[in-house]
Order: C-alpha cells, then structure tokens, then sequence
C-alpha cells in the first residue's frame, strides 16, 4: 500500500520526509522516493528501489537540502517495482507529482500526451498526473488551477502531492478514493497518507474529504471542495502514541499486529459489549432498524482482510445463521453481480484506503436499499 509525506516548514525538509516515510512502512512497499525545492528553485530527486534505508543511503545531506518537498512508498501496480517505475514523477523540471491510487484511463491519457510530445521515462500511470498538470501550467495557471483542472480529466481514484518551481512555496494536495491527510504545526504545514507519519511534528490533523484540493503554504491551509468552492475543514487532534506504531522489539509489523490482537479485540468491543449482546447502536444511529431488516449478507475484501472475512462468515452463518458471501473486491467491481434485496453490505479493509474495496463500496451504493460500510482495524485483519 502506497504511502505520502509532504511539508513546508522553516528548516530543511528532508529528514522529516525520510523518517515519514520509515512510519509508512508497515504499509508495504517495493521503492521509495523523494523531491525537494532546493535553494536554487529547482527540483532535486531521489529514488531507490528496495527499502527506505536504500533511498537513505541516496542522500547526500548537504546537498538535497530545501524547506519544501514530497515523498513517497511505492507498492508497484503499473510497472515494475524498479528505480524509474517509484514516485515522485518529474515532468520537465516543472512539475513533480507523488500519487497513491490507480488512473483508470491512464493508457488513453498517456497517448493524447505522447502526441502532445510529452516523453514518458517510466511505465507507470502517474507520470500521465504530472505531464496533465504540466500542460495547464503552459496556459499560464497557477498551480492550484492547473490541479484543478488537470483531475477533472481523470478517472480512478488518486491521492496526490504536487510541488513545482513555477509556484514555490506551495504544495498543492488532491484527494478522490485515497485518504490525504494535513497535519497543522507550529513550524510548517504538512501532508501525508496517514497521520502516523507526522506525529513528530504534529498532532494536529485536517483530514480531507472526498473531492477535496488544498493548497498548503508555510502559514496557510485553503482547501476547495469538489465544485472548486472554497471550505473549511475542522481541524481534530490525534490520539495516537509513538509506542503505538513503532514495531518496538518485534521483528517486523506482521509479528507486532500477531502479539497484539489480543489487545485489539478487547479496545474495539470496549464500550461496544455488555454481559449478554452487542450494543447494536455502536455500529451507527439507524443500525438497529436496518439489522432487523437483513437477510443476506455481502463480504467484499483484499489480501488479509479477505481471509478475514472467510472467518467471519463462519461465524455469522454458524452463529446469527444468516446466508453469507464473500468475494475479492478486484472481481466483484469489475462484473455485474446480482444483489439481492436487504443484503449488508460489508467491506474489510486494514488501511481503509484499498482501492478496489472504495470502489466496489460505491458501487454498491449505487445498487442496493441498504448500505452499511463497517471498517475494520488490525483486529481483523487476521494473519
């Protein structure tokens, strides 16, 4: 699972870009990289295939040195995970682009911009982002606009960052069907995919809602929602602990979530649980009224959490004996499955963010008379 981290503040960035992104790394990765504005207003890349540590070794510190960058984990989906294929992407010196999520229409875009004259150096789906945003740049936009302007062409689902040396001094951040969140600070402001990779700096947290584009500066935070309308987003503070997502003296993560379901069950049924049943009000304020009304249940899930629901349907057809099913979201999205009348609609996912389960929940929407979305943590994200 692909992860972001981006800031400006009032020192150099990079440190606070690389140790970001070893926070991501329980999420899984194949590359990494990163993209600062140096002093002379241009655009300084690194990237390395393999392990955060690799793209460490990259660095020379004297010398990618700036007070603005992005950075990013790459889990390859177009592409081979090699050192080309990782984020950021750069289009001719102007642009550089970090990007979680898929371009659905990536191969129809790419070739309007190779007869464009655009070159692509790599094989991935982002590199059609950066060169989009590049080309509305050329109409004399700013880079807010032409971020505006360029996602309106795109389909899929996309979190990104955007630097550029024609606007220094912002970063401009875009989310549809992959989280972004923005952390506040004292000494800058930042952005990442997950709120664990900037508890360093902050505890102060934005999180971004569906169709929303911010420009973040040193100082300031404006964000526009879908219709490119100016809104305020509540600003929430976390309660995350370091101890929390460190791996600790474990070996790695898998090993850490292992030794702490135990811990998890218990936090999560906390407050949810008396002696004798489950409070049926802790799953939402409608929730009593529609659980009457099920007869059929629907598992939707990748990877882990797949497994996850395969236990899950044993229990609730052993248990509540209501029928139930359970498919890979990457099948399901892509069919025309028949749902049957008062189906709940459950999708699993560990970072809340997997694409083909997003997308197969909307989907659903679209479809059914009842829809719940119930997101599950670690706790069921068994191994």
């Amino acid at each position: 699972m692909c992860g972001i981290i981006g800031g400006i503040c009032q020192n150099n960035i990079t440190p606070l870009l690389v140790s970001g992104l070893k926070r991501l790394e329980y999420r899984g990765y194949d590359s990494a990289g990163l993209v600062i504005l140096n002093g002379d207003n241009a655009l300084q890349r690194v990237r390395a295939a393999g392990k955060v540590v690799n793209l460490e070794n990259n660095i020379d510190s004297k010398t990618v040195n700036g007070k603005i960058g992005i950075a990013h984990t790459r889990w390859a989906t177009h592409g081979e995970p090699t050192t080309k294929n990782a984020h950021p992407h750069i289009c001719n010196g102007d642009v550089g682009v970090v990007h979680n999520g898929i371009i659905e229409n990536f191969l129809e875009l790419k070739i309007e911009q190779q007869a464009q004259g655009y070159h692509f150096s790599s094989d991935t789906d982002t590199e059609i982002i950066a060169h989009a945003i590049h080309q509305t740049l050329q109409d004399g936009d700013g880079l807010l606009a032409a971020v505006q302007k360029a996602v309106k062409t795109f389909k899929g689902a996309y979190g990104i960052s955007v630097i550029s040396p024609k606007n220094p001094g912002h970063i401009i951040v875009a989310r549809s069907g992959s989280p972004l969140v923005i952390g506040v600070g004292e000494k800058g402001n930042f952005v990442a995919s997950d709120q664990v990779a900037l508890l360093d700096v902050t505890k102060q947290f934005i999180f971004l809602e569906e169709g929303d584009i911010a420009d973040i500066t040193l100082d300031s935070i404006t964000i526009f929602d879908k219709s490119d309308i100016q809104v305020e987003r509540k600003i929430k503070t976390s309660k995350l602990q370091n101890r929390q997502i460190s791996k600790g003296d474990y070996a790695h993560y898998m090993q850490k979530e292992i030794f702490e379901q135990p811990q998890a069950i218990a936090d999560t049924l906390e407050s949810r649980i008396t002696k004798d049943k489950v409070l049926t009000s802790a799953f939402g304020y409608e929730a009593k009224d529609i659980f009457e009304k099920i007869e059929h249940i629907q598992i939707i899930a990748c990877g882990t959490s797949y497994n996850a629901g395969l236990v899950a349907k044993y229990w609730l057809e052993d248990i509540a004996k209501i029928p139930t099913h359970i498919e890979v979201a990457s099948e399901y999205r892509y069919r025309n499955p028949i749902i049957l009348d008062n189906t709940l609609f459950i999708t699993i996912s560990q970072s809340g963010e997997t694409a083909d389960t997003l997308e197969a929940l909307r989907a659903s929407k679209n479809a059914m008379k009842i829809s719940i979305h119930l997101r599950f943590a670690t706790v069921l994200n068994l191994v």
